[in-house]
C-alpha cells in the first residue's frame, strides 16, 4: 500500500510543549512510513478547525494529526477550548471522511502533565490518523459481504 499522506497541525501556544510534540510526531511519521505533506503552525488549539478545514480540501491529504497542550489556568477557559476544538474536529473528520487525530492534552492539566505527555500523546495520534486511513481505503475497496462478516484491521 503506498504511504499515507497526512497533514499535521501544531499549536504555538506552549510551545515548550507543541513543537516537542511536533518532533516526536515527525519521528513516529517516519516510523511508519507516513508521508507529511504539510505541517501547519496556528496560534492556538483553538485555531485549528479553520487550517484543518483548509487542509482536508487538498487531495494530497488523507488524514490530519493535531498537537496541542491546553493548560489549565485561574479561569475555566481551558475547558471550553479543548470542547470545541474536539467537538469542530470531529465535525470536520465526517464532513471530508478522513480522519483526524486528535493529539491535544488537557483540559484541566498542568503544564507538567504536559511535559509526561510529550512523548507518547503524538506517537498515538500519529498512529491512529495512518491506521484509520489505511481503514478506510481497505473498506472503499470492498464491494459487498455477500452475507459474511468483513474485517477491516
Amino acid at each position: 500500500m503506498n504511504k499515507i499522506k497526512i497533514a499535521i497541525v501544531v499549536s504555538e501556544f506552549n510551545r515548550s510543549v507543541t513543537f516537542q510534540m511536533l518532533h516526536n510526531a515527525k519521528c513516529q511519521a517516519q516510523r511508519f512510513n507516513a508521508d507529511i505533506r504539510y505541517v501547519c503552525y496556528v496560534p492556538g488549539s483553538f485555531d485549528m478547525p479553520l487550517i484543518l478545514d483548509e487542509l482536508l480540501k487538498k487531495r494530497d491529504v488523507e488524514a490530519a494529526v493535531t498537537l496541542g497542550a491546553v493548560i489549565k489556568g485561574e479561569t475555566g477557559h481551558d475547558q471550553i477550548v479543548a470542547e470545541n476544538v474536539a467537538r469542530l474536529t470531529a465535525n470536520l473528520s465526517l464532513k471530508y471522511g478522513k480522519p483526524i487525530a486528535l493529539g491535544i492534552t488537557g483540559p484541566n492539566m498542568t503544564i507538567e502533565q504536559a511535559r509526561d505527555r510529550i512523548r507518547l500523546v503524538p506517537v498515538h495520534a500519529v498512529n491512529a490518523a495512518v491506521n484509520m486511513a489505511i481503514r478506510i481505503k481497505k473498506l472503499k475497496k470492498v464491494r459487498g459481504s455477500k452475507g459474511k462478516s468483513i474485517i477491516i484491521d
